[in-house]
């Protein structure tokens, strides 16, 4: 009785709304550290907590075997060549690992034969460049007496007889495993309390080669690929800048995949580089493999059906965007680069837009737009005039529509559901199907059903008009992720358009835009610069300004150099004024 009553309490009496903090993206060096301890206290709480009640609850959950926080890890690299040795061979599982290689040899130095072994995967290195720059100069040439203790050993043989560039003196094993599991390979000596970690990469990857997602006609012709200091070395290229700056970062406790931030470091905002670390030093999870798992773990909002991120395969927009003085994240096996923050309208742009004379992209931008609409909103437009709203109809159309209806047995809402759903059936199977054929088969597949359907009587003949430029303008949305967030809205304005017309699809609108306007990509509002309304400097909206105009960086960035470019960019034109 005393719980339903405090239900009903909190049903029926007013309480003043609780006040949320606004998302602030400064957050001082304290706080961090107060919210460390707390979280520590906590974990620590939660431990001896478990540890009163026997261990129950943490022996229930956990699994069989090895516990969460025991661990096998040999925290320092040993003087005895044999504990290495082994350590290795049990955490690799030898000999049950057929590609691990572990090569023993002898190093001559201080007149001794000190014991050696390599360790790597095979397939994963360059056979070259161990070969040549690691196992040859220590079986031939380290003949050669060294006075000293074994930190000296270790030096003259990191200086003078490994001759490869990117080779890491370490004490830790960890920091070995880490290299031997990326492609890299771990040498040992006897008597030295160090081990060299080697990057010896060498496993066969794909080679740059054109966009498939983002293809244009004028520019540049090079898209990213799954290596990652491939895709950075393209950003590179592309920018030029000093002042550019690569932080590496692994994310996944177990796979520690590497990734990349990349950014201006006098242009772009230091809080949001700093909110950006924090996501990525705070994901918590096994193993990601794609750019796209990496996106889900730190976009803002889960929910929202558009991207918080943009997602390009393009060096060259890449180097765009950061020079904008947005956030670039490269991830190694992911051949595309995560963007942020973005806004809508940085969606609906191609990478073309720039290439272009503006009255060219304005007009691309323009045919976008209305796609956009037509995508969205036409079979709910249509839903909604057949069934509630036939005087907006002129009269010889209302009749040719409905003698085309007349022996179609389903209502308006189901034939343009069955034929949507056929559509997004044709379009999946033709993305799936290897090859040519793929294409060919949704031009074909979409003809015939859509023959057959009004042959059948099943459909009629204008439903096949609209349905087909729904289809035509969801294509020409340049970013699929955004594109994708339209088919899926498309079946609710549908549903709202045949519950009550106009009147469910401006509710759907207005509660869409409520939405859009109160979302933000780290911290900038989603449908910056129109809502909120920034200041009217900005020159490429939705509508582009000529590339002379163009003079500060979008100032919804917060970025530390606001402006790009002088107000005279084009001198010469300038000089000619004054000649006249």
């Amino acid at each position: 009785m005393a719980n339903l009553k405090k239900f009903l309490q909190n049903v029926f009496l007013f309480k003043e709304p609780e006040e949320k903090e606004a998302f602030i993206l400064e957050e001082t060096r304290q706080e961090k550290e107060e919210l460390i301890e707390e979280t520590r206290q906590e974990k620590e709480e939660l431990r001896s907590t478990d540890s009163k009640k026997g261990g129950i609850i943490s022996s229930f959950f956990s699994p069989k075997g090895k516990k969460e926080d025991e661990s096998d890890e040999l925290e320092e690299v040993s003087k005895d060549i044999n504990k290495n040795l082994e350590y290795i061979k049990k955490t690799y599982n030898y000999p049950d690992n057929g590609d691990l290689i572990i090569r023993e040899f002898k190093v001559v130095a201080k007149d001794k034969n000190l014991d050696a072994f390599i360790v790597l995967f095979d397939g994963m290195v360059d056979s070259n460049i161990v070969d040549s720059h690691i196992l040859k100069p220590l079986m031939l040439l380290s003949n050669v007496e060294v006075k000293g203790k074994e930190k000296d050993l270790a030096q003259y043989i990191n200086n003078h007889l490994i001759s490869h560039s990117q080779v890491k003196m370490t004490k830790k094993m960890n920091d070995v495993i880490e290299e031997v599991n990326f492609g890299g390979a771990g040498l040992f000596i006897d008597e030295i309390d160090c081990a060299f970690a080697c990057d010896v990469k060498g496993w066969v990857q794909r080679q740059v080669d054109k966009p498939i997602t983002e293809i244009v006609i004028r520019g540049p012709q090079e898209a990213f690929t799954e290596g990652l200091r491939i895709n950075t070395a393209l950003v590179r290229k592309t920018l030029k800048d000093e002042n550019l700056v690569v932080e590496n970062f692994k994310v996944g406790r177990r796979s520690k995949t590497p990734c990349a931030l990349m950014y201006i470091k006098d242009i772009a905002n230091e809080s949001l580089v700093e909110e950006a670390r924090r996501r990525l030093n705070n994901i918590n999870v096994d193993f990601i493999f794609d750019s796209g798992e990496l996106e889900q773990l730190l976009e803002d909002s889960t929910f929202l059906p558009q991207p918080q991120m943009l997602s390009t395969e393009r060096p060259d927009r890449t180097a765009n965007m950061i020079a904008q003085g947005r956030l670039a994240i490269l991830m190694h096996g992911s051949p595309f680069a995560l963007i942020m923050p973005i806004t809508n309208s940085d969606l609906l742009h191609s990478p073309e837009d720039a290439y272009v004379r503006f009255p060219y992209s304005n007009l691309f931008r323009i045919v976008r737009f209305v796609a956009v609409i037509l995508s969205l909103l036409l079979p709910g437009l249509y839903v909604a005039i057949t069934n509630f709203h036939h005087e907006m109809i002129p009269t010889d159309l209302l009749i040719a529509i409905e003698s085309s209806r007349e022996a179609v047995p389903f209502p308006s809402v189901m034939e343009i559901l069955i034929m949507e759903f056929a559509f997004e059936l044709i379009r999946e199977a033709g993305i799936r199907i290897p090859g040519p054929i793929g294409p060919t088969l949704g031009i074909i597949g979409a003809l015939i059903l859509g023959q057959a359907a009004v042959a059948a009587n099943i459909v009629s003949p204008i439903l096949i008009i609209i349905v087909a430029v729904t289809g035509i303008g969801s294509f020409a949305v340049p970013n699929f992720a955004h594109a994708f967030s339209f088919r899926i809205l498309r079946f609710v304005y549908i549903i709202l358009a045949a519950l009550t017309g106009f009147l469910g699809i401006t509710l759907g609108i207005f509660v869409h835009g409520i939405i859009l306007v109160s979302s933000k990509s780290f911290g900038v509002p989603f449908m910056a610069p129109l809502g909120p309304r920034t200041s009217d400097g900005v020159t490429d909206k939705l509508l582009r300004s000529p590339i002379w105009k163009q003079e500060n960086r979008p100032d919804y960035l917060n970025v530390q150099k606001q402006r790009k470019q002088p107000k005279i960019s084009r001198e010469w034109a300038e000089r000619e004024k004054k000649k006249r």
